[in-house]
């Protein structure tokens, strides 16, 4: 199979998440179906999209969530992705080991063949983010993939708020950044910090695509989750693709379940350089200092 045109078709699931993993995992394979029949080439599941956001707690029985890489999930992507000729990213909670658990992602083909994983690099440790309780940071590093569809690079949730990693990842010849997230805000909060929330983390965002000259697709999740009780999580929704210089192309709603069905010209991530060369300029004989904590 060859890639005729330069224009893809990106597909974003947003969904809301119940307490039930199965059900979880039909409505996802569900609304990836309708994206394909769409026109949808690539598909981005939102971040660990099997379950409601466990991490709001630290409970040792939440473990029992997790799954092998290849493994059920996979397995049902690798079906679909082979029956829609579409490129899937769909993340999971990956168990690796005994006692060794990752927060993944795992790049499909469009002839349904595993392309690879990345595991998430930087761990959050937050009110109701108690991320690293549950997931060994990344060893992978930054990574990309060419697929039938374009060569892409895949980052998840906080790794957004880090400029190295969509650098590095774009340096591997990513055309697309794409980021499966589960962000909301706090309900006390939201009143207070909510737009300016909302509003930084989609300006770095915009701004990777701004700097490395790329695509970057954002899958988030919508609803209000309380598995723990208590205020719980809003989650924000609003998945977005921004275009090469920083632009938004669409954005999903903050409270709808639904597939946000977007077509890139890829041919414009050449053009853009050409005439933005960032890439050219970097000193990176000048940028030892990024390998220290800090300057002191």
């Amino acid at each position: 199979m060859k890639r005729r045109s330069s224009t893809v078709v990106l597909g974003l699931l947003q969904t809301a998440c119940s307490p039930n993993p199965e059900a979880n995992l039909k409505k996802t394979l569900r609304a990836a179906e309708r994206a394909a029949k769409d026109g949808a080439q690539i598909l981005c599941t939102q971040e660990l999209f099997r379950s409601q956001y466990f991490c709001q707690s630290e409970d040792h029985r939440y473990f029992a969530l997790a799954e092998p890489i290849p493994g059920p999930t996979t397995e049902a992507f690798r079906r679909l992705a082979r029956k829609h000729a579409v490129v899937v990213i769909a993340s999971l909670f990956e168990k690796r080991a005994a006692g060794v658990y990752h927060n993944t992602a795992v790049i499909i083909n469009a002839d349904g063949s595993l392309l690879g994983i990345y595991r998430k690099m930087h761990i959050p440790d937050d009110p109701l983010f108690h991320e690293k309780f549950y997931f060994t940071p990344g060893d992978l590093g930054f990574l990309a993939w060419q697929t039938l569809h374009g060569r892409i690079g895949v980052c998840i949730c906080w790794d957004q708020w880090f400029p190295e990693a969509a650098r590095l990842t774009a340096l591997h010849g990513a055309e697309i950044l794409f980021y499966p997230t589960a962000i909301g805000w706090h309900p006390r909060e939201k009143k207070e910090y909510g737009a300016n929330q909302h509003g930084a983390w989609e300006l770095i965002q915009r701004s990777h695509a701004v700097a490395n000259v790329c695509y970057v697709a954002v899958a988030n999740r919508i609803g209000l989750e309380r598995p723990v009780g208590g205020d719980g999580i809003e989650f924000w929704g609003q998945s977005f693709v921004a275009g090469t210089s920083g632009q938004i192309l669409a954005k999903a709603s903050s409270d709808k379940e639904e597939n946000l069905i977007v077509p890139v010209d890829l041919a414009k991530v050449d053009v853009t350089r050409t005439h933005w060369p960032f890439l050219r300029d970097r000193r990176i004989d000048a940028y030892q200092g990024l390998t220290r904590r800090l300057l002191d």
